[in-house]
Parts: C-alpha cells; sequence; structure tokens
C-alpha cells in the first residue's frame, strides 16, 4: 500500500493535473458540445489486426481500407505541430490488439484538429475517420482523416511503466484496473467466458435456468450465518440468501425435473483470499438421479467452462500444474485423513474423546453436540483438506453435517454427499437429495437444537418446504459450484478478489 507521505506528496500533482484539464474542459464548453453522442463507430481495433495485419503495405495501398473508430488514448507521440502518432484502446481484444496507432498530420487531418490534439490528454476518448496503413516498422496504422473528442478524462491515467501498483487501489477503483491492466481484462473475460460455457452446458442437457428470490423469510439451504434486513411495508424481518436450494427444489416438486440457477449469495462471515461476503455460485437440480451421477456431471462442466475460458484442461495455479482432464479421484472423509494424514489408527478415528483432544492441538474447540461423524469432519478439514491438490471428490458425508442429504441406504449415520475440492479448497458441494418429509422435519429440528446450543450457522425449521416435500418430490441430485472460487484456479488468481469486479472492502477513509 502507498504511504500517508507517498499520497501526500502525489495528490498537489494530481489536483493541478485536474485543475488544468477541468480548464480545458470548460474552454470546450464554451466551444459547443463538450460531450457528443453522434460518433457511432463501426470497427473495433481487434478486428481490424485480425483482418489486415497480416497485409502488406503494397496491399492496403492498391485497396484503401476506410474506418471509423474510437477508442481511450493511452500514448501520444508528437512530432511537433505537423504530425503526431497516439494509441487508442477499444474495448476488443485480451492483448495488444485492443490497440491500434492512428497517425495525423496537418495536410489531412486538419489545422484545427491537429491544434486539439495537441492539447489532448492521455485518458481523453476520442473518434477517428481514416484509413489503413503501415508504417516503415509494419505497425497497421490509421491514417486519420476525421478527428474528434468524445469524452475528456478529467483525472490523470497511472503512469504507464507502474500502472497501480496498490493492489487495494486497484479493487477500489476497478475502473481504472481495467483500463491500465491488460491482465485483469483477460481474468475477466475469462470469467464471463466460463459462465457462458456452464449456462451452454445446462442448457444442452436439458436443465431450465430459473430466478428465485433473494429476500428470505427464513435462511436455508446451507449452514451460513445469513445477513439479516427489515422489509418495512411488511413489517417482518427478512434474511439475504444464503442459497436457493430449498426453492429451487420446490420447484422440482412442481414438476420441473431439471432446474439450474446462476445465483448471488450473502453470507455475514469473514473476509479472506477465499471469502467475499457476497458471492456466485451455480446450483442444479436433476431428478431421477443421485451422487454418483452428480459427480460425473459436475465434473464434466467443470472441465468444459476450463477449455472454453482458458483455452485447454490443464492449468496452471500458482507456478504446479493441475489436470482439470484426469478422471477426478473420489475418497472417504477416514481414507483422504488415512492418505494425506499417515499415523492414526482406525481405533483413534472412531475414538470420540481421542479426535477431540487431537482437534484441540489445532485450535479446534468442537460444538458440545458434536458426534463422531462431525468430528472425523473437522479433523479432515485441519490435516487433509488443504493438501487436496488434484480434483478429489470427497464421499459420504455424516448425517449430522448434511441436513438436506439423503441417507445412505446401507451405511448408518452416512449420507449420499460429496465435497469437490482442488489446490486445497472447497469448489463444489453435491448430494443424493432427501425428499422424506418426515425424515427432513426430524433433521430440521435436530438443527434447530444445535442452534440453541450456539450454532450460528444451524439451519432455521422451514415449514414450508416440509409441506412442499409432503406433496412428494421425485428422486433427485442437486449440485452447487462455487463460480468465483473455480474461476480464481482457471485464471491463477490467488485471492478471490482478483476474479471480483468489485469486491467488498472496507469503507474509504
Amino acid at each position: 500500500m502507498t504511504t500517508d507521505l507517498q499520497e501526500q506528496a502525489a495528490a498537489p500533482d494530481e489536483n493541478k493535473i485536474i485543475a488544468e484539464r477541468r480548464a480545458k474542459l470548460a474552454a470546450i464548453r464554451e466551444q459547443g458540445v463538450a460531450f457528443p453522442n453522434d460518433f457511432k463507430p463501426q470497427h473495433k481495433a481487434a478486428d481490424l489486426h485480425a483482418q489486415y495485419g497480416e497485409k502488406s503495405r503494397e496491399e492496403l495501398e492498391a485497396a484503401p481500407v476506410t474506418v471509423v473508430l474510437a477508442g481511450r488514448m493511452m500514448l501520444k507521440r508528437e512530432a511537433g505541430k505537423k504530425a503526431a502518432f497516439a494509441t487508442l484502446q477499444d474495448s476488443s481484444g485480451l492483448k495488444a490488439d485492443g490497440r491500434i496507432q492512428i497517425y495525423a498530420t496537418l495536410d489531412l487531418t486538419g489545422e484545427a484538429a491537429m491544434a486539439a490534439l495537441h492539447h489532448y490528454d492521455l485518458g481523453d476518448i476520442l473518434g477517428v475517420v481514416g484509413t489503413l496503413f503501415k508504417t516503415k516498422t509494419d505497425e497497421l496504422t490509421i491514417k486519420v482523416s476525421e478527428l474528434r473528442l468524445i469524452t475528456k478524462s478529467l483525472r490523470p491515467l497511472p503512469d504507464k511503466f507502474h500502472g497501480l501498483a496498490d493492489q487495494e487501489t486497484k479493487y477500489r477503483q476497478r475502473y481504472v484496473d481495467l483500463i491500465m491492466n491488460e491482465e485483469t481484462r483477460r481474468t475477466f473475460k475469462a470469467r464471463t467466458a466460463a459462465i457462458s460455457s456452464m449456462r451452454r452446458f445446462m442448457e444442452k442437457n436439458e436443465f431450465m435456468e430459473v430466478e428465485t428470490p433473494m429476500l428470505h423469510a427464513i435462511p436455508g439451504g446451507a449452514a451460513a450465518k445469513p445477513f439479516i434486513t427489515h422489509h418495512n411495508a411488511l413489517d417482518m424481518q427478512m434474511f439475504l440468501r444464503i442459497a436457493p436450494e430449498l426453492y429451487l427444489k420446490r420447484l422440482v416438486v412442481g414438476g420441473f425435473d431439471r432446474v439450474f440457477e446462476i445465483n448471488r449469495n450473502f453470507r455475514n462471515e469473514g473476509v479472506s483470499v477465499r471469502h467475499n461476503p457476497e458471492f456466485t455460485m451455480m446450483e442444479f437440480y436433476a431428478a431421477y438421479t443421485d451422487y454418483h451421477w452428480l459427480m460425473d456431471f459436475t465434473e464434466a462442466i467443470i472441465r468444459q467452462a476450463a477449455i472454453d475460458a482458458h483455452g485447454t484442461a490443464t492449468l496452471t495455479y500458482g507456478g504446479r500444474e493441475l489436470d482439470l482432464a484426469k478422471p477426478f479421484h473420489r475418497l472417504t472423509i477416514v481414507e483422504a485423513i488415512n492418505k494425506y494424514a499417515p499415523g492414526y489408527t482406525p481405533e483413534q478415528l472412531t475414538d470420540v474423546e481421542f479426535i477431540k483432544k487431537e482437534l484441540l492441538k489445532f485450535g479446534v474447540k468442537p460444538f458440545a453436540t458434536a458426534g463422531l461423524g462431525a468430528l472425523q469432519l473437522a479433523l479432515f478439514e485441519e490435516t487433509a483438506e488443504a493438501q487436496l491438490w488434484e480434483p478429489t471428490y470427497i464421499i459420504d458425508y455424516p448425517v449430522e453435517v448434511s441436513p438436506l442429504a439423503r441417507a445412505s441406504d446401507t451405511r448408518e449415520g452416512i449420507t449420499e454427499r460429496f465435497e469437490l475440492f482442488m489446490v486445497g479448497r472447497e469448489i463444489a458441494n453435491g448430494f443424493s437429495e432427501l425428499n422424506d418429509a418426515e425424515d427432513q422435519s426430524a433433521r430440521f429440528l435436530s438443527q434447530v437444537a444445535a442452534k440453541d446450543a450456539g450454532d450460528e450457522e444451524a439451519m432455521f425449521y422451514d415449514a414450508d418446504y416440509i409441506r412442499a416435500l409432503e406433496y412428494g418430490m421425485p428422486p433427485a441430485g442437486g449440485c452447487g459450484i462455487g463460480i468465483d472460487r473455480l474461476m480464481m484456479i482457471i485464471t491463477d488468481s490467488p485471492n478471490i478478489r482478483d476474479v471480483l469486479l468489485f469486491p467488498h472492502l472496507r469503507r474509504e477513509e
């Protein structure tokens, strides 16, 4: 972060520049329309590079190409009053082909336009009309016949060589970060490509996209602490959505066998490099499927999203290879502990008191109501989770920590549930859905007891959801994929804020 002294030193210079630019804008206002809206660009820089970048100077001269383009001026190099080069950047392209050079001359562009260009500043948005040609260094360039100022920039851009040096400023002023940094633009284009890929994949497999409420009377569908708000007209307490699960399953009850939602969720919990209070998931449900089918399907979604956003399913994260093309591993909680924290005996891993004492070594004090399954899960989280680099499904979670999952028909106390981990973090959570209304009611009551015992993340009792199940829900599988964490991996981003356009930050002083 910049120091107070640095900020104080920079402020006078910036204020002086802003004052000078405001004076220029005032002069422009006196001449007429300061912010015109009648210039309509017809071309993009990336398209021009793709179509004409390989043509020779002779070919461009033989068949002149007229260009109408608008972009932000990022560089300017003047050769006296008679000629000037500048570089415009528009919204096209991921790398340098989103920029194109322009060349203005006194003879072709005109005296008035050249005089105006002399006073234009980096950051100004210009509109140009001209023809394409190649310079002596074979750079595709627009020879300008018409030049207009579209938008006057009042604030100076950061130094072109250093960009935004302060990471928090990048997050807080994302608009400047996007202007200056190709890598940032590339990250968010990749995010859009991945989400589009997921949507296409779902539609191809006959899922219907739906929208469910973001204001809930009862927070449900996940174990999380909600944000609380108040609806004035109804005079009732409400909660921001922590998950869309219970509403989506109501739709399965109603006869929509395959539904999905790309949704925003809100959880009033800690902020870290992996957590943001507001985050995006894709959650989906398919009737007449189970968690085995879900694991195969989820793997296919993620693999295709990586290919469409990154170009390949073989990624690099933090300098280490991650191959999503290979089949994902599958381990139980106990198998994962044995593999990544060897040394525990079978007797120890089934001894409640031993695990409690072991967890204390990690600074974890379990709830008094925690049973063997919850304790094993806590031990897994402390000893094995961070080591799950390759994509790995941890399967067969205990009933007590899976209040919405179907219980196993063959193993007591176990549910048909999985969580997907890669690079040491959870990416997805899914299970065969519990469609037994009476069992679900009993599970909700157990959650209420846990909440009364001090577990703030335990679920509420949702009577309307029980009523929906009483009408009958077909057997189904459901899964939620954390899009933000997945995008961290696909784009090799170390912080969740790097893949959120506007992450939450402390209030600016």
